[in-house]
């Protein structure tokens, strides 16, 4: 699979799956390492249960955070593919510097507004007496490598909306198997190593996110044949970050608001019990699965139909938006087909306690219902 792609002259069908596949595969391994994790807290001997609620009542927060992550990048990729289609790659450029910087300053009042925030957020998102511990552990690690998770996931999107749709794979696959790799050996403590715990599973998931945000970021402050980031190009134009954030915006509130959803049900929910979050947070991630290879090829698209806009090129955008929606709908059917027909397979993964599978099957199956018509 070619590494660079004409956005405005190869055939339409061709250039959707050699931009989509790779950005619907690095959305799958992403979801896949973060699930793995659950996988290995579920089977830790004599606590599995309550640190699995525990992690899972994170989930919606590192959501929450990524969504801001998703404001920036989905919102000056388009905006720096139009340009490029225009052929005004000085100001994509510039679009693309400023980008960077904003979601430099975002990393660090995110980390501080977090951590100084991340007691409150845990309660309200769920978290008990039994479960807060746990939770508390792993968010704070996680938040510290906020930095890293949002310039892994924000500058992805630069990569794609240039047409290097196989290296943004590339950065988030390394960093996916760096991520599957540590998580065993940190958390029960192989190769000689002490066991960490839930505290292995938190590093291992930012030792992940540091090797592609460095993978991704370098590859844009070195020189390239494509729009890179230079400094002089760094100065905050007003101009760029409104347009930015018009555009980024109900991304990142798409990104948002689910997470939100399921933290208000997670407070509900932990007055049942907390096997009830626990499965719920099996479910946030697990319909992520499905999500995430959606939402690759719509980010997959974005550059594409936004390259063709700023080129005058209607055609070939009803053309590319027709192959979205029909790739989207069978991607979502296979999610709630998948739901259906194995769920308890599913949800034995995590867990081999009846109790957490009997409250997860009827859970996963009446909400995956939902993935087609959303």
């Amino acid at each position: 699979m070619r590494k660079t792609n004409d956005l405005g002259r190869d055939p339409v069908f061709r250039l959707v799956c050699r931009l989509a596949i790779p950005t619907m595969l690095a959305q799958l391994v992403s979801v896949l390492y973060s699930i793995v994790d659950r996988i290995y807290i579920g089977n830790i001997q004599g606590i599995g249960d309550l640190a699995l609620a525990g992690v899972g009542v994170c989930g919606p927060i590192v959501t929450l955070l990524s969504s801001f992550a998703s404001l920036v990048g989905l919102g000056g990729s388009p905006i720096m593919a139009m340009r490029m289609g225009e052929g005004r790659d000085r100001e994509a450029g510039r679009v693309l510097s400023n980008s960077f910087l904003m979601l430099l300053i975002l990393s660090g009042v995110l980390t501080t507004l977090f951590l100084l925030l991340k007691e409150h957020l845990l309660m309200w998102f769920g978290a008990s007496d039994a479960t807060f511990g746990y939770a508390n552990t792993y968010l704070t690690i996680y938040t510290a490598g906020t930095f890293f998770a949002l310039m892994a996931t924000g500058m992805n999107s630069f990569l794609i909306a240039q047409g290097f749709s196989g290296l943004g794979m590339a950065t988030v696959m390394l960093g996916a198997v760096l991520n599957i790799v540590l998580d065993p050996i940190l958390i029960f403590g192989l190769l000689g190593l002490p066991a960490l715990g839930v505290t292995g599973a938190a590093v291992a998931t930012v030792a992940g996110q540091m090797t592609a945000c460095s993978l991704a970021v370098l590859y844009f402050f070195r020189t390239n044949p494509g729009i890179h980031i230079t400094f002089p190009d760094m100065r905050p134009d007003r101009s760029i970050a409104k347009r930015i954030y018009a555009v980024g915006v109900p991304s990142g509130l798409m990104t948002a608001m689910p997470s939100l959803l399921v933290g208000i049900l997670n407070a509900l929910l932990v007055e049942l019990h907390a096997l009830a979050v626990a499965a719920f947070g099996l479910y946030f991630k697990l319909q992520t699965f499905v999500y995430m290879p959606a939402n690759g090829l719509i980010q997959g698209m974005r550059p594409l139909i936004s390259y063709n806009y700023g080129a005058g090129r209607q055609d070939r955008m009803r053309h590319i938006i027709r192959w979205s929606l029909i790739l989207t709908a069978v991607i979502m059917a296979a999610g709630t087909l998948l739901a259906w027909l194995l769920p308890t397979q599913i949800m034995g993964l995590f867990d081999a306690d009846r109790a957490l599978i009997a409250v997860g099957v009827p859970m996963l199956r009446i909400t995956s219902l939902g993935f087609l018509v959303s």
